[in-house]
């Protein structure tokens, strides 16, 4: 029995409390899982999980094993790291980010990431659902928004700055806004991943922020799905500059209530508390960083009706 691959399973059955998603994430079977699990409780001579039709449970001994277990896998993966080849970047790193976020941010650097570390197999999963780092077994998460998770560690990496914007064809029907509240008389798009939902918030011209509460006939869960309907006619959305790009300065899309710029959106980089952070998962935010830094439209300097 080799203890140490078995404690890794025992650890990830808790973390995702199934024995088939550690099998599918280890590239094994759930029955060789199960037989791990047994041949540790064998070893220790007492039961760990406790498992019904409906869930599994760790006993008291299981809870205070887990516990030490943890700290024994952060101390051997630092150990390993500090010598060798360990030190490389190295293996495969499984990172989340919202569809669009990563498709119009992270995607473009993949290539250039991927060059500078040729032994990193990266596994990028594009979803717009909450991502539980502990129970995906997911590596590193991209979070656009406030991120309110004291288990986890995160590390600030740009901001997305935003604009007020509609199409050409819905301003020929209607008249641009020249106040905020002229917005409660359009047909307002609101995103639902926001917190903040169909509340609008501004930064002042005077400084300080204001909220506006907008209605509309759409509201939705996607980032593209906001942009097709802009570009449709629809009509007015707070979006990010990225969403957009480029079309911002054509004759397609219009920016309104430039006085009032939307509150900008924290860009973090998410990942599992422990002693040692993976040098894979190191260089990735590094070098997503250092990218950001250089795009105006996800930096932390930069004023989007001045270049617009």
């Amino acid at each position: 029995m080799d203890r140490l691959e078995c404690i890794q399973s025992f650890v990830r059955v808790v973390e995702t409390g199934s024995f088939s998603a550690v099998a599918r994430e280890l590239n094994t079977t759930q029955p060789t899982i199960s037989k791990q699990i047994a041949a540790l409780e064998d070893y220790l001579d007492m039961q760990l999980l406790t498992r019904s039709t409906r869930k599994l449970q760790l006993t008291q001994e299981g809870e205070r094993f887990f516990e030490h277990c943890q700290g024994l896998l952060d101390a051997a993966a630092e150990a390993e790291a500090s010598v060798g080849q360990r030190q490389k970047p190295i293996g495969i790193l499984r990172v989340s980010c919202p569809v669009a976020f990563g498709q119009y941010q992270v995607m473009p650097h993949v290539k250039g990431f991927l060059d500078r570390y040729p032994d990193i197999k990266l596994d990028l999963s594009l979803s717009d659902r909450f991502i539980d780092l502990l129970e995906d077994g997911t590596a590193l998460a991209i979070r656009v928004g406030q991120v309110n998770e004291p288990s986890l560690i995160t590390q600030r990496i740009g901001l997305t700055h935003r604009v007020t914007v509609g199409s050409t064809t819905y301003f020929r029907q209607h008249s641009e806004p020249q106040t905020l509240e002229e917005l409660v008389n359009h047909n307002c798009i609101v995103y639902t991943r926001l917190a903040t939902g169909n509340e609008w918030h501004f930064q002042q011209p005077t400084g300080g922020t204001t909220k506006v509460t907008v209605k509309g006939n759409l509201q939705v869960d996607s980032s593209t799905a906001i942009r097709e309907a802009v570009l449709s006619g629809l009509g007015i959305a707070v979006s990010p500059v990225w969403l957009f790009g480029d079309l911002l300065q054509s004759d397609h899309l219009r920016i309104v209530l430039k006085g009032y710029q939307p509150v900008p959106l924290p860009i973090y980089a998410v990942y599992r508390r422990g002693r040692f952070v993976p040098a894979k998962v190191r260089c990735f935010i590094e070098y997503l960083s250092t990218q950001f830094k250089l795009n105006p439209w996800v930096s932390e300097d930069y004023n989007v009706h001045q270049s617009t």
